[in-house]
Formats: C-alpha cells, structure tokens, sequence
C-alpha cells in the first residue's frame, strides 16, 4: 500500500473530504433545528466521538497544499482562504503554514485578516498563534502594518467605548 503522501493531490482531497464529511454533518446536524425531521439516519449523528467543543473546524483553502508527515505542517499556496468560525476569523494571504504541534499559523504575502464586528489587520507577514488568540504582524520594508479597529460611541456623548474583542486584540510590531 502507498503512504498517504506519496498519493496525487486528487486523491488527498477525497480522503480528507471522506473524514471531513461525517464531521460535518453530524456538526450541522447537532445545531440545525430544521434537520430534527430525520433527514439524515440516527447513526451519523454519532459518527464521531469527539463533541464540536473538543473539536472546532479551522478550514484553509489554497490551489495548492502539502503536508509533511514528519514535521507536522501543511503548506498552503496561491489564494489562500482561512475561516475559523470558533474564533469569528476570515483571512487570505498568498502563503499560509500551519504548524500543528506548535498549535500556530504563519500567513505571509498581502495577508488580510477580518474579524467579526469588522476590525481588520492587513500586513506582509502574520503569525496566528492559536492557543492565545493573539495575532503578531509585520510589514513590508519601508512600509508600516494596517490595523481598523471599530470605536462604538457611548450613547451620552462622553469617552468612546471598545466593546470586548470576541479574541485578544490584534498586536503589531514593526
């Protein structure tokens, strides 16, 4: 039998569509109230033992991903997609590693981040360290990090007030 990184990119994608699928039904199925009418069998909602609370899907989509079984990261080339909806974040990037034992993604190549609520950060490199939430960006040479936080007015004129980030602010340095 050939090991899993030796197969053709196709046939990667249909394995992992094959273990991602069951998840994700048995996902939509626990929190969709309109699927209660027994659309699908009983035995999918059972088709994994781990609850969505041990286990949150972080999806990235590229044209081009590799794995290295050894080191345990995936490289993701070429219109790279980000959605974390655990942590209400979407970003893109030309480059993005995800270094699974280090529990962290490096973003690289006019990444933009977007969280829920509209703050953004744009920069040439990103790292997404995921345990804590915490974001550090650099820029390009001679150039500076963009971030756009959104400021809610209080409603009696005084001091402007940040309402509480769902994740811990976005940190840059330059």
């Amino acid at each position: 039998m050939m090991p899993c990184y030796q197969l053709p990119i196709s046939q990667i994608r249909r394995f992992g569509l094959a273990l991602l699928l069951p998840v994700t039904l048995w996902g939509v199925m626990s929190t969709d109230n309109s699927l209660s009418g027994n659309s699908f069998p009983i035995q999918m909602q059972t088709a994994t033992a781990q609850t969505p609370q041990e286990n949150r899907p972080l999806t990235i989509r590229s044209d081009v991903q590799e794995y290295d079984a050894k080191t345990q990261v995936v490289t993701a080339r070429g219109n790279v997609q980000m959605l974390y909806p655990a942590r209400q974040l979407q970003a893109t990037a030309a480059q993005a590693q995800y270094f699974s034992k280090e529990r962290r993604i490096d973003f690289s190549g006019n990444v933009y981040i977007l969280q829920k609520g509209g703050n953004s950060m744009r920069a040439e490199k990103v790292t997404y360290l995921i345990d804590e939430g915490r974001f550090v960006a650099l820029p390009q040479s001679n150039r500076q990090v963009e971030s756009i936080y959104m400021v809610q007015e209080s409603d009696d004129g005084g001091q402007p007030t940040t309402p509480a980030p769902q994740t811990p602010g976005f940190k840059g340095s330059n």
